[in-house]
């Protein structure tokens, strides 16, 4: 055999090597991480989250394995920012183009006595221009303390306050949205809160509801809402770290995200 030719297979060899090898780890045959590599088709997903009383980084981990779990890919910017307490006024709306390039925005904070108007609107005014969102447990408690409604308007729903915590069954009244397609009849939740909905505004349609072990009241526990050209979805459930590693509301956040951003295909 000539050397030229050994040559050749040496590098034939080599080739097919490490291309299984380098997959099996991770990485393409062109040299980039896979998830790099399957990029193309992604969606865009910020995570704002931060504030008081829940683990809110164990909560994005469980949001992230969720959608890894159900082999949607995506490419995630997480913003925990403004600390441990109930007011803060976070650098990411200060540009008025924050939400831009982005399918959807997760709001997971819980900043109930931030007040300003001005700095709420920054919020909801790219939300009414058509940034598309997901709602979730104590972002329904963030900004109650304020005197303007844009924020409960953009939300779907007005709560200012929620019942002990309990293990609730949850109720589905729209088992034809695509969210709910499979989502399970007699799902009861793991020890969560649920949260007291004064109003429904007008634009927002429950999906599931849960009823009040102290009063019989029934309040809705998953909607939509549209606010603008904004698709939003919201659940009030979400406060244990017991209700996030759940394979039912882990599957029901992935269906919202993408129904919300226009991408929920069965």
């Amino acid at each position: 055999m000539n050397q030229g030719l050994s040559r050749l297979l040496v590098s034939v060899v080599s080739f097919i090597w490490c291309s299984g090898f380098c997959w099996l780890a991770g990485w393409s045959p062109a040299g980039l991480p896979r998830a790099m590599a399957e990029q193309k088709d992604a969606i865009k997903i910020m995570i704002v989250t931060g504030g008081c009383c829940h683990d809110y980084e164990y909560q994005s981990r469980a949001i992230q394995e969720a959608f890894e779990t159900h082999r949607v890919s995506v490419q995630w910017r997480i913003v925990n920012e403004g600390g441990r307490g109930t007011e803060a006024e976070i650098k990411l709306y200060d540009d008025p183009n924050w939400a831009q390039g982005y399918d959807v925005i997760i709001h997971n904070e819980c900043f109930a006595n931030t007040t300003s108007p001005e700095y709420i609107r920054n919020i909801t005014r790219a939300h009414q221009q058509g940034a598309n969102a997901v709602v979730i447990h104590c972002a329904m408690h963030t900004y109650r303390a304020s005197k303007v409604n844009d924020w409960r308007e953009f939300l779907g729903v007005t709560s200012r306050k929620h019942e002990h915590q309990s293990e609730y069954p949850v109720k589905v009244v729209a088992a034809d949205h695509p969210i709910m397609r499979g989502f399970p009849r007699d799902w009861v939740t793991p020890k969560d809160e649920l949260y007291i909905i004064e109003t429904i505004w007008p634009q927002a349609t429950p999906l599931a509801t849960s009823t009040s072990e102290k009063d019989g009241r029934t309040h809705p526990c998953f909607w939509v809402n549209e606010y603008g050209k904004s698709r939003v979805f919201g659940t009030t459930y979400g406060h244990s770290n017991e209700t996030f590693a759940d394979e039912q509301f882990r599957r029901l956040l992935v269906r919202g995200s993408l129904w919300a951003a226009g991408k929920l295909q069965d």
